[in-house]
């Protein structure tokens, strides 16, 4: 079988490794290593010489160089030669313990963290509603149910009701969202939810999907010049930031047990819901506008510095400063406490606008 994209590039699934050879250009075990200046030596670091026959799954068969078996087979390459007694050739000891020992951490870590979401803090995590129900019945109480009703009721902004025939939504993508579990030890063991739709089984262009944050090199700059002219800092985030933002993509979904009473109905997505491709896209363009509301301009040299001109009590010039990471925001200026709250009446005016 092969599949091909949609810039028609041809990819080919394997269906197994048939043969190896080796040619006069491979390394010989004599020269796998060459001395350093410090008097050690390093293996050679090289697949020349090497070719796999390949069996496809569309029927196909041909010789593949090992260069290019290791970048797209690595694993599989490494049990071929380990079965086949070659891992120790110059061509394959480099490179093939690393890869074999990479696999064993990676699935030790799969358990390991399956495991660890069982409980956290000493309590037990839900995977589902029905379960989160059964934990409050054991232990008398509702904070999972009560967590639940808030998270829902934060993002009923992000929905409207379609009561018409679902084949009339012409464009529109058909996808389904799920809660996330999990508990904040800083809230006093607070049992918190994320209501996220399940982005990956959409598709989108790269366009719609990357979004830039301020870099480390910028943050450090800013602080240094906070510090160096007097500036006061405030850092604050914004509260279910993805969904002050319109949706990019069409999409809907049929509520599931998480709406309550609701369950069943048809919800045109208008807003972007966290697990989208394209929430993070969407957030930072649409902050992007109070901002330059604000007279704030964006620095060429890192996109989310924003900059605006202002001048001290004492009439002395300067600029104030807001950095993006997300939706964690830190302000630099004389008065760093009014200007987050000129910018949050300003996000929350936008929000109105666009519903």
């Amino acid at each position: 079988m092969a599949l091909v994209d949609k810039h028609e590039h041809r990819h080919l699934l394997m269906e197994e490794i048939t043969e190896y050879r080796s040619d006069e250009k491979e390394v010989k075990m004599k020269d796998g290593f060459y001395p350093l200046g410090s008097g050690t030596q390093q293996r050679r670091h090289t697949t020349a010489g090497w070719d796999f026959y390949v069996t496809w799954k569309d029927g196909s068969s041909n010789w593949i160089p090992l260069k290019d078996m290791k970048e797209s087979f690595p694993i599989k390459v490494a049990d071929y030669a380990v079965r086949k007694g070659i891992q120790d050739k110059p061509a394959f000891a480099w490179w093939i313990p690393h890869v074999l020992q990479k696999r064993k951490r990676f699935f030790g870590k799969v358990k390991s963290k399956y495991w660890e979401r069982t409980h956290k803090y000493g309590i037990r995590i839900p995977k589902s509603i029905k379960e989160a129900v059964t934990i409050n019945k054991a232990n008398r109480d509702t904070p999972w149910q009560d967590s639940i009703q808030m998270e829902m009721k934060n993002n009923q902004v992000a929905f409207e009701e379609f009561d018409r025939d679902v084949e009339k939504l012409m464009g529109y993508k058909k996808i389904m969202g799920h809660l996330v579990f999990d508990v904040k030890l800083g809230e006093n063991f607070q049992r918190k939810e994320r209501y996220c739709a399940d982005g990956h089984k959409t598709e989108a262009p790269a366009a719609l999907t990357y979004s830039t944050v301020v870099s480390r090199d910028s943050v450090w700059i800013l602080l240094m010049i906070a510090a160096l002219n007097g500036l006061d800092l405030q850092c604050t985030d914004i509260q279910n930031a993805f969904l002050t933002a319109p949706a990019i993509k069409k999409c809907y979904l049929v509520a599931g047990p998480e709406f309550g009473e609701e369950e069943g109905k048809v919800f045109i997505i208008r807003r972007a819901l966290y697990g989208l491709k394209t929430s993070s896209a969407a957030f930072r363009s649409h902050l992007a506008e109070p901002l330059e509301d604000l007279g704030f301009s964006s620095s060429t040299a890192d996109p989310d510095v924003w900059m605006r001109a202002a001048v001290k009590p004492d009439g002395e010039e300067y600029y104030e400063y807001i950095h993006c990471y997300v939706d964690d925001i830190p302000c630099m200026s004389m008065k760093a406490k009014e200007m987050i709250t000129t910018l949050f009446l300003r996000i929350r005016f936008h929000l109105n606008y666009h519903l």
